[in-house]
């Protein structure tokens, strides 16, 4: 597994820095923020590559053109997938299909850092939230 992400993390440091190498792990915000910090790191016509930040909780929501792939880089949280409650943690990978309400409560003292990747291109649009 962890040669997997692993390989996954490469690939995505290959394809959203071309020829320069970057450390995910090492990668910190720029500037303080209160709650989540969403960072592009790659973007084409196929897909988005964002690196994002959440230091409490994003409310349940759902993308109805776009599946997203997540990788936990690091903290720990308790996540809602549909219907389905998991805790996430560093070196956790999974899929959001499209059209699947999710959410997550950060559970860690440090702030939950992950990759998340949309396909196809995410540009912001697609984002409806659950009414309560």
């Amino acid at each position: 597994m962890k040669v997997f992400l692993l390989s996954i993390l490469f690939t995505i440091s290959t394809l959203c820095f071309s020829q320069d190498q970057i450390n995910v792990k090492n990668l910190n915000p720029d500037h303080e923020y209160e709650n989540v910090l969403t960072k592009t790191l790659y973007s084409d016509s196929k897909s988005t590559y964002f690196i994002i930040w959440i230091k409490k909780d994003v409310k349940s929501h759902k993308h109805e053109k776009h599946t997203e792939s997540i990788i936990v880089i690091a903290g720990e949280a308790d996540m809602i997938l549909g219907n389905k409650k998991m805790k996430i943690k560093e070196g956790d990978y999974f899929v959001i299909p499209e059209n699947t309400f999710h959410s997550v409560k950060v559970t860690s003292k440090i702030p939950l850092k992950v990759i998340s990747v949309q396909t196809p291109e995410f540009l912001g649009n697609d984002r409806i939230f659950e009414e309560n």
